[in-house]
C-alpha cells in the first residue's frame, strides 16, 4: 500500500512538474514572417511546432522541455532560425523520429544549440540548402544500440553541416543525400562516427572522429571527397578507421587514421567499371591492421602515404594479392632497402609476402592466437626457409625513405602557421592531440 502511495505520488509530481512549464506554442503563434522572436528567459514545455520562416532566440537562457512526448521542435518551412535554445526531453520513439529538431523544409539554419535527452539530435528528411552548425548534440542514456542519430540525413542535398561536437550518440548517418558538405564536427562515444548509404558526391573534410566503433563508413557512395580528417581509437572486433563497401571514384587525402583495430577496409572498391579511388598523403599508424581488403580486388591508387608501426601493414582476406592496385612512392617503416643516390627513393622495391601469418587471416579461430610466440615462431621459421612459394601481397616500386605530409590541423592552419605558432611558444593543435593521445 506505500509502495503503491509512493508510486502514485511520484508520477504526479512528474506531471505536475512539466506541466508547471509554460507553454511556448502560443507564443509562437502569435508570430508573423519574418519576426525575431527573442525569447524570455526560462524554461518552457514543448513539443513546438513552426510553420513560417520566423527566428527564435534564446540568447543562451531558454530551454525547451518537450515532456518525453515527441520532437522538441518541428520546423516545417523554409528560412527559419532557430539559435540559442536548450532542447531536452524529447520522446523516445523511434519510429517516429523523436527529435530535438525535425527539418521539413529548405534553407533553414540550426545553430547554436545544445540537445541534450533527445532520441534524435537534428533530422533532416527531404530538406536542402539547410545550415547545421555549432550545436552539441548528445542522445539519451540508452545501451549504444537504443540510442538516435546525432544528425540524420535522408534525401537531402546541398546541406552544410559544421562545427558541431557529438557526443554518446549512435551514428551520424547520410542515406540518399548528396552534395553535402561535413567540415569542422567532432564525434565521439558513438557506433559510426559518419555512416553515407547510397549518398553521392559529398564532402568530408576537417572533422575529428574518436572512440567511435567506426570512423566513417561509405556503402554505394560514390564520388565522396574525404579530407584532411582525424580519425582515431575506433577500437573493439569492427573496429574500423574509414571502411569502404562497392564505393567508387572517391578521394581520400591528408587525413591521420590512428590506433585503430583496422585502418582502411576495403571491400569490393571501386565498384563501377573504369573508375578508380585515390588515397593521397595519408598517415595510417599505429592500428592492428593497416589496410584490409576484403577480396582480391584492383583500381585503388596508393601514393605518397605514410604506414607507420601497424602491427600488420596490410591483409588480404579471401585473395591472394593486392597487386592489382597501384602501389607508388609510399613510405613503410619496415622497408628494408637503402637509399644509396640519395634520391629518397629506395633502391629496390618494397615488397610484402604471406607466409604463416596467413592461418590467422584465413582461418577466424585462429585470430586469438595472432602474436603469440608460437604463431611467431612458425611466421619466422617460414620467412627463414619457405616449404612453398610465399604469396606477394604487394609490390611498391618506389617506397620513400622519408615521406613528406603536408599539416593541416582542424582550423585550416598549414605547417607554416603551426610552426609560427611554435616559434611564439604557444602549444600547437598536434601537440595538444599528442597529450590526449598519451593519456
Amino acid at each position: 500500500m506505500i509502495l503503491r502511495f509512493f508510486c502514485f505520488s511520484l508520477i504526479l509530481f512528474s506531471s505536475f512538474s512539466y506541466a508547471s512549464f509554460p507553454p511556448l506554442q502560443p507564443l509562437i503563434d502569435e508570430l508573423k514572417r519574418g519576426d525575431v522572436f527573442v525569447i524570455p528567459p526560462g524554461t518552457y514545455s514543448g513539443p513546438v511546432f513552426v510553420d513560417q520562416a520566423i527566428t527564435l532566440d534564446g540568447q543562451g537562457k531558454v530551454t525547451i522541455d518537450s515532456g518525453g512526448k515527441g520532437s522538441v521542435i518541428v520546423l516545417d518551412t523554409d528560412g527559419a532560425v532557430i539559435k540559442n535554445l536548450h532542447l531536452t526531453n524529447s520522446g523516445d520513439h523511434h519510429n517516429d523520429l523523436d527529435s530535438g529538431v525535425q527539418v521539413r523544409g529548405n534553407f533553414n539554419v540550426i545553430k547554436d544549440n545544445i540537445i541534450d535527452n533527445c532520441l534524435f539530435g537534428i533530422d533532416l528528411q527531404q530538406s536542402e540548402n539547410n545550415v547545421v552548425k555549432r550545436n552539441a548534440i548528445s542522445s539519451k542514456d540508452e545501451e549504444l544500440g537504443m540510442r538516435g542519430d546525432a544528425i540524420r540525413l535522408w534525401y537531402s542535398f546541398e546541406n552544410k553541416i559544421t562545427h558541431n561536437t557529438i557526443n554518446n550518440t549512435r551514428d551520424m548517418v547520410v542515406w540518399y543525400s548528396k552534395n553535402n558538405v561535413i567540415k569542422n564536427n567532432v564525434s565521439h562515444g558513438g557506433r559510426y562516427g559518419l555512416h553515407f548509404m547510397y549518398s553521392q558526391y559529398n564532402e568530408v573534410a576537417n572533422n575529428e572522429y574518436y572512440d567511435n566503433s567506426v570512423g566513417i563508413f561509405l556503402m554505394y557512395s560514390d564520388g565522396v571527397t574525404i579530407k584532411n580528417n582525424i580519425i582515431s581509437h575506433a577500437t573493439g572486433a569492427a573496429g574500423v578507421g574509414i571502411g569502404f563497401k562497392e564505393t567508387s571514384d572517391i578521394v581520400v587525402a591528408d587525413n591521420k587514421i590512428l590506433f585503430s583495430s583496422i585502418g582502411l577496409s576495403i571491400d569490393v572498391s571501386p565498384y563501377q567499371p573504369d573508375t578508380k579511388n585515390h588515397f593521397t598523403n595519408n598517415l595510417v599508424a599505429f592500428n592492428g591492421i593497416g589496410i584490409r581488403f576484403l577480396a582480391n580486388w584492383k583500381d585503388n591508387i596508393f601514393k605518397n602515404n605514410h604506414f607507420k608501426a601497424n602491427i600488420t601493414q596490410i591483409i588480404v582476406s579471401g585473395g591472394k594479392t593486392a597487386n592489382r592496385n597501384e602501389w607508388d612512392g609510399n613510405y613503410w617503416d619496415n622497408y628494408e632497402g637503402f637509399d644509396l643516390n640519395d634520391d629518397n627513393i629506395g633502391d629496390t622495391p618494397h615488397e610484402i609476402y604471406a607466409y604463416a601469418d596467413r592461418i590467422w587471416q584465413d582461418v577466424p579461430g585462429a585470430q586469438f592466437y595472432k602474436g603469440s610466440a608460437m604463431l611467431e615462431l612458425i611466421d619466422f621459421l617460414e620467412r627463414l626457409a619457405p616449404f612453398s612459394e610465399p604469396d606477394m601481397i604487394l609490390r611498391d616500386k618506389k617506397p620513400l625513405m622519408d615521406v613528406s605530409l603536408r599539416i593541416v590541423d582542424r582550423d585550416g592552419k598549414d605547417e607554416a602557421d603551426i610552426n609560427a605558432e611554435a616559434e611564439n611558444g604557444n602549444e600547437t593543435e598536434l601537440e595538444r592531440r599528442l597529450k590526449r593521445y598519451l593519456q
